[in-house]
């Protein structure tokens, strides 16, 4: 993607907006200079040419003219922060929000019906580039900004688009918490371990070390996970008696069904 024409206005910078902000400096996709809005200031990026930081959209210019307004406040936040964005909703401008439940609608009542809106969900990876982001777009999004948009989110890892901004709600349940369900595995692994009798290091290491190469392992491999899983259980051996009890009717698959069912229902409630 070619360099931003205008200034990018990015609205919080936390842990996700830090990332993203970190992969369009790296990329030089902003060089036509980054706004960050963030009261808490931005000490990693102090001193860069490009990033100007204020504390309040008081102190933004008048005359500022933001190619794309990037939302990365919290979503319970967004009430009080969204409004104050309404000034700059032209034709020229498309607003991209990370905000996890807030709707393409809710955007177009606090910013006006013409303002184009992305929509996007992306993923703790981000911030060592290998996230994965899903975005919906209004009607208003033309193909360039579009473009712009999956140029800015694709400097921290994958994007795909729907249509449907219905399943906004699975997509949250499962890509955008699913690191955190992964995070859980790598616990449950140590502790199993040291319930076997490992030492407390050793087990740690090696339940960290595996959860890490088996999802490189994933990321690498044309394989699907199927193939994976069925290429290290041997018929009869230590792996497929495991997989016995994790595949059994109240194993894994029903658990992560019922997992994934209440994160959707939570993203339905949040969006209101």
């Amino acid at each position: 993607m070619a360099a931003l024409s205008r200034p990018l206005l990015l609205v919080g910078c936390g842990k996700m907006g830090g990332a993203m902000l970190s992969g369009w400096c790296e990329s030089g996709i902003a060089e036509a200079g980054v706004t960050v809005v963030e009261p808490l200031g931005a000490p990693n990026f102090a001193g860069r040419a490009d990033v100007a930081v204020i504390a309040d959209a008081a102190n933004i210019a008048d005359g500022f003219d933001p190619q794309v307004v990037v939302f990365a406040v919290k979503p319970q936040q967004m009430d009080s922060v969204a409004p104050h964005y309404a000034r700059f909703t032209a034709p020229g401008t498309v607003f991209l929000s990370i905000a996890a439940g807030r709707t393409i609608a809710y955007f177009e009542d606090k910013l006006g019906p013409e303002a184009a809106i992305v929509r996007a969900m992306p993923n703790a990876p981000a911030a060592v580039g290998r996230g994965i982001t899903v975005a919906a777009a209004n009607g208003q999004v033309t193909g360039q900004q579009k473009s712009r948009c999956d140029g800015l989110l694709g400097t921290v890892g994958d994007v795909a688009w729907i249509d449907d901004e219905g399943l906004m709600d699975a997509v949250t349940a499962v890509s955008g918490s699913g690191p955190a369900y992964v995070f859980l595995l790598a616990e449950s692994l140590a502790e199993a371990g040291r319930e076997a009798g490992l030492p407390v290091e050793l087990s740690d290491q090696l339940a960290r070390a595996t959860v890490a190469g088996a999802g490189e392992l994933l990321h690498q491999s044309g394989d699907s996970a199927t193939r994976l899983r069925e290429n290290v259980a041997s018929p009869g051996g230590t792996t497929a008696a495991a997989l016995e009890v994790l595949m059994g009717g109240d194993g894994w698959q029903a658990l992560m069904a019922k997992a994934v069912a209440a994160a959707v229902k939570r993203s339905r409630e949040l969006a209101g």
